[in-house]
């Protein structure tokens, strides 16, 4: 994204309220960069500085002080705004040819007229219906293509737009909420406002997009809103702008806007998670899918197999195997889409190099049919019937819809006849992959606001010019629940389930930076178990952390005494911190809970073989191994125990077992290697410690285990350091 580093250092003088050193800053930038009219619009806020600044050298005590200071402060900061957005437009051919378009195409730039070129093409729809037949559809295709080039000339103009004045908010407010205006080109409107904000902060476009959100009927125009304030929102400048925390905490009140938020977070992270999905439909999906019928895909299409073919009649199950495996296939994907998944993104990714595309403002576009660039393919394509059920059922975004019917006709090209006749005649009805969705459904909230998404995430993800625009869903940014602007309102009661989401789809960084959001008053059981668990899990983090894992664990018990995983989390946590005393007393506690739960008598076996009570954890162990001589954990636990007691004939055996596989477990070697060394069986362990090198991850794992993790076994057993370093140059050998 551009960069320009005199308007970073301004910025960040306003962020720290410091008017004059921001001020000189931006006189200074202006020497070299400066427009006719940018001298006098900033000595006038210069000078009205001076006379604040005078008054207060003086020793007048004026009790507006503060307020007006507060007001230089925003109006540099619109100034320095404005033309950071010219330099940012001037130094991008994309932007450059935006804003040419904007000003060549739009004979005015005022909200009135633009507000009477849309509701005349409103009147002019509607009119088209008393027009003869034979001229309807001409006519129509005219006027629509007009439209179209109009509304992409007003897109530029929105997206390159300066700082909104105040005067513009009210007409603007009141046009994108009239229903005498298509409500597709006030979705189209919110977008160009949403993506100019989201590159440049407006507190005039960010409150009236809070406004469209809160006051909108319509409820794709509402989520459009609703996404474009959360997405163009700035932590950053709170200190210029207070109010952009006081709106937020204000909206955060309702208890449908904090669902709603909720859902918005997660979707963004669900469509973070497109291309996992993609490996999934693609591994785990689709090769069941053409199992299961009798269709195959050959190069020159997709083609009916005979059915009664000599395999059927072989094997007359194999067929009816192959169709539930279909079905079952055919659920999973339809479940991922209604749980969220983008199952759609990778088969339409490559759709995006149409021509189409190339126009920005197509990006953003509601689907419409009469589109001018797809009409002519939706009312005279053969197939028009597979088409319009396709594109009304699946559960596709706008920006897919375009593709699809962009690529129809080659598409179409590859169905099998049979299929396409039973569909026109409506004998069938083409089914979606990952299934139909009802349009009841489809008029959700959360179904509209999923597919905007997905569009915004193509957008970011294969528009050939997306690096001139901020991301939303940057790794380090994706997590809005994060931003300081949350913090403090009634959204906290929803960020441990945001954080547990995140921390499930393994982005524990941001799962960790939503929950330091949080306020001491809401640190429940949830979130200490929570960030236990993620600090036990992931102990890079833990040594950057005031509280450890177990302290974590600690206060969840001290909440609820009683609660199985604060107390399971609590003794892992404490065992793997070293406190060995402290787990096997968490352990017996569980034990007294649980006395069936094999796993935890085992955990304080292994406790136990910490603290060097070794004899003492062998009687549970050959009980336990007694009672399933097959579990590999509890083996393991005795081999070790074995070794270290000196019963190395005993060891040796459960160990032949353990490694006698294609892949055995890496601690199995590792622990078999020392069995080995302390028989003085040094060939053999040798062999042993090189198959644990070769499956270990880090290329240094035996010398740390040999120097720290079992240093001291080693050395109660007679191994001096001079004997490692002989073992580590015959392994490395």
């Amino acid at each position: 994204m551009w960069q320009n580093p005199h308007f970073n250092d301004i910025l960040r003088c306003l962020r720290q309220r410091k008017f004059a050193q921001a001020y000189e800053q931006t006189q200074n930038y202006l020497l070299t960069h400066a427009r006719q009219g940018d001298y006098e619009e900033l000595s006038r806020i210069g000078e009205d500085y001076e006379l604040l600044s005078g008054y207060w050298q003086r020793g007048y005590d004026d009790p507006q002080r503060d307020r007006l200071y507060e007001q230089l402060l925003r109006r540099l900061y619109v100034f320095v705004a404005n033309i950071a957005i010219h330099d940012r437009i001037e130094k991008s051919s994309m932007l450059s040819q935006a804003q040419h378009t904007a000003a060549t195409k739009l004979k005015d730039g005022s909200v009135a007229f633009l507000r009477h070129q849309l509701e005349e093409y409103v009147s002019s729809v509607a009119m088209l219906g008393l027009e003869p037949e034979h001229q309807r559809r001409q006519k129509g295709e005219q006027l629509h293509a007009e439209h179209q080039q109009f509304m992409s000339a007003v897109f530029a103009a929105f997206l390159t737009s300066r700082q909104l004045r105040d005067t513009d908010v009210e007409p603007l407010r009141e046009l994108l909420l009239s229903p005498t205006v298509d409500p597709i080109d006030q979705q189209h409107i919110i977008s160009a406002l949403s993506l100019s904000a989201m590159n440049m902060f407006c507190m005039n476009k960010f409150r009236l997009l809070i406004d469209l959100s809160q006051q909108a009927t319509i409820d794709s125009v509402r989520q459009r809103a609703l996404v474009g304030w959360v997405l163009s929102a700035e932590e950053s400048l709170t200190t210029v702008y207070p109010e952009v925390k006081t709106a937020i905490k204000e909206l955060c009140a309702s208890e449908q806007c904090r669902r709603e938020l909720t859902e918005l977070q997660l979707q963004m992270i669900y469509c973070m998670l497109a291309d996992d999905d993609s490996q999934t439909i693609k591994n785990e999906i689709m090769p069941d899918l053409m199992k299961g019928n009798n269709l195959t895909i050959t190069r020159r299409g997709i083609v009916e197999v005979d059915e009664s073919s000599l395999e059927d009649i072989l094997h007359p199950d194999a067929s009816e195997a192959d169709m539930e495996r279909m079905e079952a296939s055919m659920k999973k994907m339809a479940e991922m889409q209604r749980q969220g998944s983008d199952i759609y993104f990778a088969g339409f990714s490559q759709m995006k190099r149409f021509p189409f595309f190339s126009d920005i403002a197509n990006w953003f576009v509601p689907f419409y049919p009469q589109h001018p660039l797809i009409a002519n393919i939706w009312n005279n394509t053969k197939g028009s019937k597979f088409l319009q059920i396709i594109t009304r059922m699946g559960a596709f975004c706008d920006s897919d819809k375009y593709s699809f019917v962009l690529a129809f006709e080659q598409v179409l090209s590859h169905l099998p006849q049979s299929m396409l006749q039973m569909i026109e005649r409506g004998e069938a009805s083409p089914m979606a992959v990952g299934g139909e969705v009802p349009l009841e459904e489809q008029r959700q909230p959360a179904f509209i606001r999923r597919s905007y998404l997905q569009n915004l995430y193509r957008f970011f993800r294969l528009f050939n010019q997306r690096s001139e625009f901020s991301n939303p869903f940057d790794p380090d940014r994706v997590a809005f629940f994060a931003s300081r602007l949350y913090q403090n309102t009634q959204l906290e009661e929803n960020m441990v389930q945001v954080a547990s989401f995140l921390m499930k789809h393994s982005m524990g960084k941001q799962a960790l930076s939503v929950l330091d959001n949080l306020t001491p008053q809401h640190h429940g059981l949830s979130y200490h178990l929570l960030m236990g668990q993620m600090l036990t899990a992931q102990p890079s983090i833990a040594s950057d952390r005031r509280q450890t894992a177990s302290a974590h664990y600690r206060e969840a018990m001290r909440i609820m005494p009683q609660h199985q995983r604060a107390l399971m989390g609590f003794a892992r946590a404490s065992f793997a911190e070293g406190n060995y005393e402290e787990a096997l007393d968490t352990f017996n506690q569980l034990h007294e809970l649980t006395p069936d739960n094999m796993g935890i008598e085992l955990n304080i076996t292994v406790c136990l073989i910490q603290l060097g009570r070794v004899e003492e954890a062998l009687k549970p162990l050959h009980r336990l191994h007694y009672m399933d001589a097959d579990n590999d954990s509890v083996t393991r636990v005795l081999a070790w125990a074995l070794t270290l007691t000196g019963s190395y004939e005993q060891a040796n055996k459960l160990y032949e077992r353990l490694t006698g596989t294609d892949h055995p477990h890496n601690d199995d070697l590792l622990n078999y290697g020392y069995c080995l060394w302390l028989q003085k069986k040094l060939g053999e362990a040798i062999t042993n410690f090189k198959r644990y090198v070769g499956q270990s991850e880090a290329d240094n794992a035996l010398e740390q285990e040999f120097l720290t993790a079992e240093h001291d076994v080693l050395k109660a057993h007679g191994i001096s350091d001079i004997e490692i370093q002989l073992m580590l140059d015959a392994v490395r050998g």
